[in-house]
């Protein structure tokens, strides 16, 4: 079981660990450059990285998480934070560092519910709940008091790029290895993917009649396959098939049908044999032709 920054995988789609890995790499570029801003460029800067926290989101939901809803319901919530922030008039910090506190604290909560939830399926657990703990942290420093100073949240800017980079970057590589397991698996050929469902199949149906009482004794000179009075199966699904085969095939030699094996190669007095008739015209057409030609002379 993977996750997804918040959500478990369960299946993947090609080519978005590379949009998630370049998320990874946008975030940490956002994480450098904000620390580098001056205060007044602050309240222009936070909409539009909540706005990308949202477009993150919905690529987390198209990549096929059982939690997708839950996905989607975040970014459609941070998208409306960053439209707020957008169109918020305040010329101070406070509603800027207030809405960023809201961020944090429900992207943080989230990553730490998850991860508790996968803990026993998901190798990375412990990661998502620490990215969950320091981001709601980080959350509650930007809704405090302190934070209302811009250089405090410009910090928390910087943070907050960094761990999302973070989540983003192992989710991506995470993906990624998904993908590559998943070009490992042997795709059989049409006939022997057949062959083997219906060998499942019939194991199946063998270990499920071994629960019933068997309702006929075995026949003279085979091996019996379960016990009169229990229905206990005692010998293997395996080998009743490997019996049974070599039954129908001494059945077939005795009845006088043999043949070589599919794929053997061709022997060379059959290489000139003409095909087998389909039909009663074609049986005419072979009889005629099998007659010998006699000579003119009619000897």
């Amino acid at each position: 079981m993977l996750w997804s920054g918040s959500s478990p995988l369960t299946a993947t789609r090609g080519g978005m660990w590379g949009f998630l890995m370049f998320a990874g790499a946008a975030w940490l570029v956002i994480g450098w450059s904000v620390l580098r801003l001056e205060p007044t460029d602050i309240t222009g800067v936070a909409g539009p990285i909540v706005l990308f926290g949202a477009v993150c989101e919905g690529l987390r939901a198209l990549a096929g998480t059982r939690t997708w809803w839950l996905n989607t319901g975040l970014a459609v919530l941070f998208a409306a934070t960053g439209t707020i922030m957008l169109v918020s008039d305040d010329s101070g910090y406070t509603t800027t560092a207030s809405l960023i506190g809201w961020y944090l604290l429900v992207r943080g909560a989230v990553d730490v519910a998850v991860g508790i939830m996968t803990r026993g399926t998901d190798r990375v657990w412990s990661l998502v709940v620490m990215i969950g703990v320091l981001e709601t942290a980080l959350g509650f420093l930007a809704a405090s008091p302190p934070a209302r100073a811009a250089q405090t949240v410009l910090i928390v800017l910087g943070a907050l790029g960094v761990l999302r980079a973070v989540a983003d970057l192992v989710t991506a590589l995470r993906l990624r290895e998904v993908a590559a397991k998943g070009r490992d698996v042997l795709e059989l050929p049409p006939e022997r993917a057949a062959g083997l469902a219906g060998y499942s199949a019939g194991h199946t149906d063998f270990e499920g009649s071994s629960r019933s009482r068997a309702k006929h004794r075995a026949r003279d000179g085979a091996v019996a396959t379960a016990e009169p009075h229990t229905g206990v199966h005692t010998e293997s699904f395996h080998d009743r098939v490997v019996r049974t085969t070599a039954d129908l095939d001494a059945m077939l030699a005795q009845a006088g049908i043999t043949g070589p094996r599919p794929g053997a190669p061709t022997t060379p007095e059959t290489e000139d044999l003409p095909p087998a008739p389909h039909s009663p015209a074609g049986i005419e057409g072979t009889a005629n032709a099998a007659k010998p030609d006699h000579p003119a002379g009619g000897h």
